[in-house]
């Protein structure tokens, strides 16, 4: 298979349509080979519009609206960002070609092995995984110029906003399925925070920021 024929296709053809007009983004999806973050496996699936699943509920996110996040972030070049829910490291190696560093932040042990591996081994430098519980975020790399979700969440804790640094973004994709929405919020210097809806997104969830099921009378 022509990975990189179908990388090309997958920057014109999927995220170009999608109203991604930064260039920075636009050559960063051309530049990281998204297969080598996949299981050999399912390597020939790596340039689909769509998800690809890692096992246990963890999703590589489609390339499309991982694009529009981005751009929604307004990555700088000496941001310092946070990357929730790495899984793999794809997402982390796109956002190294935009920020200044990366901490990418995965709970779960294999696929945290597998991102340290693969962003090593692509000499992906300025990323550093750090495996910790998700929901509590990485106080000791805080505060952070952006934090980005790998996925939807139901329930934002609030750590997350005492980890954004003044005049920092946070994108995330709050709610379930169709119903669900990418916000983009923001912390002014005197560190009182602003959201604003930017437009409905549909990606898979972070199983680990699911709502707790509540008895109902």
């Amino acid at each position: 298979m022509d990975f990189e024929a179908a990388r090309v296709k997958m920057v014109d053809n999927q995220i170009r349509t999608t109203d991604v007009t930064s260039h920075e983004i636009l050559r960063a999806f051309l530049q990281v080979p998204r297969e080598e973050f996949l299981p050999a496996s399912r390597r020939p699936l790596a340039y689909l519009d769509d998800d690809i699943a890692l096992g246990d509920g963890r999703f590589v996110m489609e390339p499309s609206p991982l694009a529009k996040l981005l751009q929604l972030a307004g990555v700088g070049k000496d941001d310092v960002v946070l990357d929730v829910g790495c899984n793999t490291g794809y997402s982390s190696a796109i956002l190294s070609h935009l920020a200044g560093s990366v901490v990418a932040l995965e709970e779960d042990p294999t696929l945290a092995a597998a991102a340290t591996d693969n962003l090593a081994r692509l000499d992906y430098v300025t990323c550093a995984v750090v495996e910790n519980t998700l929901v509590e975020g990485c106080r000791d790399e805080a505060p952070y110029d952006v934090i980005i979700f790998q996925g939807a969440v139901e329930t934002l804790p609030e750590t997350f906003f005492d980890q954004m640094k003044a005049g920092g973004r946070m994108v995330v994709v709050l709610g379930v399925g169709n119903a669900a929405g990418a916000m983009l919020y923001v912390k002014d210097e005197e560190g009182v925070v602003s959201e604003r809806f930017a437009f409905n997104c549909s990606v898979k969830p972070l199983p680990s920021f699911r709502r707790k099921a509540e008895f109902v009378f």
